[in-house]
């Protein structure tokens, strides 16, 4: 696993060959930052990275500029790994890495964000609904965006909030405001 760019950019975490976590790809993973730039300055952004898995997506906020990152996951290993990379940058202070699961973190959290990452695992049964939780919850502040990484058998196009889609091989991403 790879920091694509700012302050840790080139940084590199080998992930346990016995996780069952699915890193986003860095092909993928630069693209949609390289989109997200449109709608976003993450320097100083408060950013919420939900199914955090490997960590991928909150050491990329983390080197980009976010001032505060709250990653959530739910398995034992997956966090530790998370916690332990968090220590190698010596980010602790910056980042909240929460071992729980995300609904319920979904249904207690009153804090809002500048940006929320969501990356389910795509068999998930209950993976459709997550964007009527996080934008239901107002959990983003009123310019912020929610990026939702999910298979390509759900189409979010019709909901209120989206705004666009895009695809990198088998990776999908839906943007909403």
């Amino acid at each position: 696993m790879r920091i694509i760019t700012g302050k840790y950019k080139g940084r590199r975490f080998d992930i346990p060959r016995t996780f069952k976590a699915r890193p986003t790809t860095d092909f993928a993973k630069e693209n949609i930052f390289n989109v997200l730039t449109q709608y976003i300055d993450f320097d100083d952004a408060t950013a919420l990275d939900l199914f955090a898995g490997t960590g991928s997506i909150t050491l990329e906020l983390l080197s980009r500029g976010c001032s505060r990152v709250v990653c959530v996951e739910l398995d034992r290993d997956h966090h530790r790994f998370i916690t332990d990379c968090l220590r190698k940058l010596d980010v602790r202070e910056t980042c909240l890495p929460i071992r729980g699961d995300v609904f319920r973190f979904l249904k207690t959290c009153h804090q809002q964000f500048d940006f929320i990452f969501a990356d389910p695992p795509y068999a998930l049964p209950d993976l459709p609904q997550i964007p009527d939780l996080v934008l239901g919850r107002q959990l983003l502040k009123p310019d912020g965006i929610f990026v939702f990484e999910h298979g390509q058998q759900n189409d979010f196009s019709a909901h209120p909030h989206f705004v666009e889609h895009r695809q990198y091989g088998s990776v999908n991403f839906s943007i909403f405001r």
